[in-house]
């Protein structure tokens, strides 16, 4: 991919410097207008496909950012509330407090792990497949919430890896129809291949416009799933100790 750039870019200097000779045909050639009106039906299709992936990341990044900032804000709002419930033994009132904060990661998990828990509160002794059953459950707690944060994140990927192969074809058709009105004018004037070397660079531009944020996004995002997945397992852990805890007083007293 690299190589076939550089013989473009070598091919676009050569035109260029071939252009400017002719009296500054280029400038006129390379206006937006021109361009858009020398664009083939190939250019055109991929300029299309790619704005479509453009709006559908577009709507990802937006949809992601807005998700994972109301998950961040219930929780730190949800923590000091349950951890001075879960202080006193009130175990009704941190399932209250979880059910209150439906988009915290942190709620989520430690509601799954007190319902569990207040299943098996009528045993008056511990036990290792109460522990189990509790652990268990917070598994698939944490294992649905990365999912759910992960949803959306593999066609960000999936677009930042495509959308320059996309633009590349498109660069290619540009190119080629390039050499066509060269051969079809019988010259190598720049007014018998602006329009070839137009759809080249739109569509190069465009892939790249839409890959990059799309790829800069997915990193993003995946470090913020990646510590929020981090707290839940965090949370599970804490969550466990305290119920050994809590059954061991129950066996002392």
């Amino acid at each position: 991919m690299s190589i076939l750039g550089s013989k473009a870019l070598s091919l676009f200097v050569f035109l260029f410097q071939e252009g400017t000779k002719e009296g500054g045909e280029l400038a006129e050639a390379f206006t937006i207008t021109e361009m858009v009106k020398n664009l083939g039906w190939v250019a055109l299709s991929v300029i299309i496909i790619l704005l479509i992936m453009s709006m559908y990341s577009i709507a990802i990044m937006v949809e992601r950012f807005l998700t994972y900032s109301a998950a961040k804000k219930q929780s730190r709002e949800f923590a000091p509330r349950v951890a001075q419930a879960l202080k006193n033994d009130r175990i009704e009132e941190a399932i209250n407090i979880s059910d209150k904060h439906k988009k915290s990661h942190l709620a989520m998990v430690v509601n799954a792990g007190l319902q569990e828990f207040r299943a098996h509160g009528q045993s008056s002794d511990i036990s290792g497949d109460e522990i189990e059953a509790s652990k268990r459950a917070l598994q698939r707690a944490i294992a649905i919430k990365s999912a759910e944060f992960k949803r959306g994140l593999s066609g960000l990927a999936t677009i930042g890896s495509t959308a320059p192969f996309v633009g590349l074809f498109g660069t290619v058709f540009g190119i080629i129809n390039a050499f066509t009105g060269m051969k079809s004018a019988e010259s190598a004037g720049i007014g018998a291949v602006a329009g070839g070397i137009a759809e080249a660079l739109l569509t190069t531009a465009l892939g790249l416009a839409v890959a990059v944020p799309a790829v800069w996004l997915f990193n993003y995002f995946t470090g913020k799933v990646d510590g929020f997945i981090v707290e839940m397992d965090n949370s599970a852990s804490e969550l466990i100790d305290y119920f050994l805890k809590n059954r061991s007083r129950q066996l002392r007293g």
